[in-house]
Formats: structure tokens, sequence, C-alpha cells
């Protein structure tokens, strides 16, 4: 097993694992999103209070969940990445900051949206939605200072670091509706457990797609920055050989 591991720490390796995983991953992802949220902004009955309002949900919450997923995902590859010095671990948590950036940015906007008919305005400073928007700042930031540097393993580096300073958010993020007197709902699991079954079954199927096409997208990504950072080496340009052969 270990030795398996260990194969991840090479490029080229990873490089092939990535692309045989990408269709794995990106079908069922795209065919789950789709069935859950044909099926709950098209058939799932409306709110008894909100109305067709709460369908929002099935974007707002995959998207939360996710956002502070993905940031738990880019800590744990950053501290691969410092303790074992695996160029492949900083790749894989710079493949997925930005779209963990996105994903939290789209929960701020999705959360301002539902908030306005309820609170009456489209931005509070709420503790929720604070500690959420301080994570946008972190993923930004990572980004920032990863691409501040020319040097590859300096910047990866300093944006692991970052990150794992960051990780102190997650659970105010999570605890902030118990600790604080905030107007936001309680957490994602007691709302889950809340939604009517029929509203529930969406819900559960658009968090799976949400997490399954965040993995093909961070595959991806991660087959473009290996082939960046390893431009120079014999295996990408075997691999460019091999393209202009199939043309």
């Amino acid at each position: 097993m270990w030795k398996w591991i260990h194969q991840l720490g090479k490029p080229d390796r990873l490089y092939r694992l990535c692309g045989r995983l990408v269709p794995w991953f990106a079908i069922p992802g795209v065919a789950a999103l789709l069935l859950g949220w044909a099926w709950g902004f098209g058939y799932a009955p409306p709110a008894s209070e909100q109305g067709d309002g709460f369908r929002i949900i099935y974007i707002h919450v995959p998207m939360a969940m996710w956002s502070m997923g993905i940031y738990a995902a880019m800590a744990c590859a950053a501290f691969i990445g410092l303790v074992w010095q695996w160029k492949t671990a900083d790749l894989a948590m710079m493949a997925m900051a930005p779209i963990g950036a996105v994903f939290t940015f789209i929960t701020l906007v999705t959360g301002s949206a539902w908030g306005r008919p309820m609170w009456g305005t489209w931005w509070m400073w709420d503790a929720r939605l604070t500690s959420e928007l301080v994570l946008l700042f972190l993923y930004m930031g990572a980004i920032a200072l990863y691409h501040a540097y020319d040097d590859r393993r300096m910047a990866g580096r300093a944006a692991g670091i970052v990150i794992l300073v960051g990780v102190i958010n997650l659970p105010i993020i999570h605890y902030s509706v118990k600790w604080w007197n905030t107007l936001h709902q309680g957490s994602s699991g007691v709302l889950l457990q809340a939604v009517d079954p029929t509203m529930r079954a969406p819900l559960y199927w658009s968090i799976l797609g949400v997490w399954l096409v965040f993995i093909t997208l961070t595959l991806m990504r991660l087959r473009n920055l290996l082939l960046h950072t390893e431009r120079h080496r014999p295996w990408v340009a075997e691999l460019a050989v091999k393209g202009g052969h199939h043309r």
C-alpha cells in the first residue's frame, strides 16, 4: 500500500493516473448533479413558508459544505507537502484552490440571495457569513502568495503554511451558529434532518454531484499543472511527440 501511495509523488505516474480517473468521476458527477437539480428545481414540492424560494438550497448547501471540505483537503495536501516535501502535494493543493474559491463565492452569493427575503437585506455581518467571507480571503490569499514566488518549492511552502494556519477558521464557520446568536439557520446536518424527505433526496444527489465534479475539476487542473511545472522533463516531451503523431 505504501509503495502505491509513494507513486503519487512521481509527476509522470500521477499525470497518467489522473487521466484514467477523470471519466470515472466526471460522468457520475454530471449525472448526479443533473438528477439532483432537475428533481429539486422541477419536481420537489414548495416549502410551506418560503415557497419556491427554498430551492436555492440545492445550490447553496452543497457549495457551502464543499467550500469547507475543499479547504480541509488542501490543508491535508499542504501538510504532506511540508512534511514529506512532495511537490505533487503542493500542486494538488493549488489545483484545488481556485475551485474552492469559486465554491465559496457561490456560497456567499446564494446565501445573500436566500437571506434577502428572510432578513430584508442582502448582507449582514452575521457570524456564519463573515467567517465564510474570511474563508474566501484565505483561498485568494493562498493563490496570490503561491504566485508571488518564482521558486515553486518556496511558493508551495509559503502557501501551505497560510492554509494550515487558516484551518482554525473551519470550526469557527461550523460552530458559529452555536457559539453566537446569529440570524443564520442551524448547521447543515440539522438542516438536512429538518428538510422533508421529498426535498431531501435531491439535496443528497446535489451534494454528491458537486463533490464528484470538484474531484473531476481538480484532476484536470492537476494534470495541467503537472505539465506546466514538468515541461522540461523527458516524459512531457514524449507526451508531446505522441500527441503530434496522433494528429
